[in-house]
């Protein structure tokens, strides 16, 4: 072993411990490995921050902008939305969720489809009056199976894929993880909704998250637009709707006329207003399912400029410039092009137009605009921003042409008509183009800790590469494994990096495991491809821990998780991944 190596090896178990032991973030603790490693000669100077520019770090970054896009479209949402039913039986439910989530994460991030399922899956627990805990692990663990399926499914594969391209001058397709993935996949999700949930504990943990979400009751008034499905209909009818969406109907108000009384048989004309009471994301909900719009939102230029509108709650503190003062009589929509929607005082309902209620300390208000603008009018307002409180609007309007979109991108990329990050890139352009994603919000849905974990890592695993260290441990694996058929090598080389991968950031093991992998295949003198795809499999597949994956953190605080709870479910699922995989790899890659 060199000295080169011997560093290296001791930078490596370095970030590992910090990495494990998780009080500094990863991202820090991978950019300072990268400095330490270019002041000790192990990274030339001017490969320091090539990882920046590398293509993997574009297309992870791309496809989590195209996620929110498409979320904000509401195409996600409008498959979600047929989902849920509340007679279905508990394993026919998880069935049905896990289905979606890997078809989700599939064609978007994974991360990004249990943000959109979850919710989702929470509210069915509620009315189903189950442990939410049954069934959010299942869903996570769906939504990591199914990112296998694609190149774009879970970073993973775009290193892979990449790394092939740096190594043997070529990378892997869009769809070439699809017959080794989907069969994982298949497997996994059969599991999930036949056994695995039931291994779960039946505490319930979502109580405090769903109050969480819910916080306060916001009235507000929704517009019946011109071309509106609710015009005609009785009030009455909306009553489902509402049900389902867990607001209230308090009225309808027509030419500055309040009905009351028999109301609820009152017929809905265009140009009315319904006042409705709920949190911000029933609310949101509502103005879908029964297709109105806000009222009161039109500014100088006609409505709300720019793109990608986002609900806002923020507290009204003493000294407030809008304390003692309406919405209508600061001119709030004209002057700050952000419109007030909604305020909640301890409970009470407002008789009068929201925006002409004096607003006092103490109260919160519910702010619409796009993002860039509510910063602005919140610090010149001087009201405080909660945390963690903001509710996009969907656009579901343009959900056809933002898949049709998407859709188009995909194939060109596929067809190999454009460079897959140029298509991608497009996609974004177009959708920033008609407002889905707005200039704030391509900033926001960046990942930014993982895009410099991976930019900082890169340099570092071609180092491991450069200097042999990772042909050293590639021999140590096949001296290890000697005498023994080069599938159990290959089935070796994936029990290790399923291993690390449960402890580590996926994109980290992926970086550090690739290299090995074909370092292995050379030394054995076969093909690396069934190598690297090894490494893309295990490296995704993090189930015994919350911290191997994003998505088993997420879920660990809603679902009422401990930490031992997901070897349940996890150990039997990678035992399973690794009985599929090995066969399905050898077969579609052999060596």
């Amino acid at each position: 072993m060199t000295t080169e190596q011997a560093t290296l090896f001791g930078l490596f178990g370095v970030v590992f411990l910090f990495l494990v032991w998780g009080r500094i973030r990863y991202d820090l603790v991978a950019f300072a490995a990268l400095v330490v490693a270019v002041i000790a000669g192990l990274v030339p100077t001017d490969m320091a921050f090539s990882g920046f520019g590398h293509s993997a770090v574009v297309i992870i970054a791309l496809v989590l902008i195209v996620s929110r896009g498409l979320s904000n479209s509401g195409s996600i949402e409008l498959i979600a939305g047929r989902l849920l039913s509340e007679g279905r039986a508990t394993s026919a439910h998880v069935g049905v969720m896990a289905t979606a989530g890997a078809a989700l994460s599939a064609v978007i991030n994974n991360v990004a489809a249990l943000a959109l399922l979850m919710p989702l899956d929470i509210e069915a627990a509620k009315k189903a009056k189950r442990a939410v805990a049954a069934t959010l692990m299942p869903l996570s663990f769906a939504t990591i199976l199914g990112g296998m399926i694609t190149l774009i499914g879970t970073p993973p594969n775009i290193v892979i894929a990449q790394y092939r391209s740096q190594a043997m001058g070529e990378p892997f397709g869009m769809f070439d993880f699809a017959p080794v993935g989907l069969a994982v996949a298949l497997a996994g999700v059969a599991f999930i909704a036949l056994v695995g949930w039931r291994l779960m504990p039946s505490r319930e943990g979502a109580s405090d998250f769903r109050a969480q979400l819910e916080g306060d009751s916001y009235v507000t008034e929704l517009e019946v637009g011109e071309d509106s499905k609710s015009a005609g209909k009785q009030l009455r009818d909306l009553d489902p709707i509402a049900d389902e969406q867990d607001v209230n109907l308090l009225g309808l108000e027509r030419g500055g006329r309040r009905f009351s009384g028999f109301s609820r048989w009152q017929k809905i004309e265009v140009g009315d207003c319904l006042l409705v009471e709920g949190d911000p994301k029933a609310i949101e909900g509502f103005m879908g399912k029964a297709d109105l719009k806000i009222s009161g939102t039109e500014n100088r230029e006609g409505a709300l400029s720019g793109g990608g509108l986002t609900l806002m709650e923020a507290i009204v503190p003493e000294g407030s410039r809008i304390a003692g003062r309406t919405a209508k009589g600061l001119g709030l929509l004209y002057r700050e092009d952000v419109s007030l929607l909604g305020l909640a005082r301890q409970g009470r309902r407002f008789r009068s137009k929201v925006r002409e209620v004096p607003i006092r300390p103490g109260d919160v208000v519910l702010l619409l605009g796009a993002p860039g603008r509510l910063e602005a009018a919140a610090a010149e307002l001087g009201v405080l921003p909660l945390e963690g409180r903001r509710t996009g609007v969907i656009q579901r309007k343009k959900a056809g042409l933002a898949i049709g979109l998407f859709g188009a991108a995909i194939a060109l990329a596929v067809l190999g008509l454009v460079y897959l990050p140029i298509a991608l890139a497009a996609c974004v352009a177009a959708y920033a183009a008609m407002g889905l994603v707005g200039p704030t919000e391509v900033y926001e849905a960046v990942e930014w800790k993982v895009i410099v974990l991976l930019a900082s890592l890169i340099p570092l695993g071609e180092a491991l590469e450069t200097t042999g260290g990772a042909a050293l441990i590639a021999s140590a694996i096949v001296t290890l494994t000697e005498g023994l058929p080069a599938w159990t090598v290959l089935l070796a080389l994936m029990v290790v990096t399923m291993t690390l991968s449960d402890f580590l950031n996926n994109v980290a093991t992926t970086l550090i495991a690739a290299p090995i992998g074909v370092g292995v295949a050379n030394t054995l003198e076969v093909d690396p491809d069934p190598f690297l795809m090894g490494v893309a499999v295990a490296a995704s597949c993090a189930f015994l821990t919350p911290i191997g994956h994003k998505n088993n953190t997420i879920i660990m605080g809603p679902g009422g998780y401990r930490f031992g709870d997901y070897w349940r479910m996890g150990l039997p699922l990678e035992l399973l991944v690794l009985a599929i995989s090995v066969p399905a790899i050898l077969l579609v890659w052999p060596l």
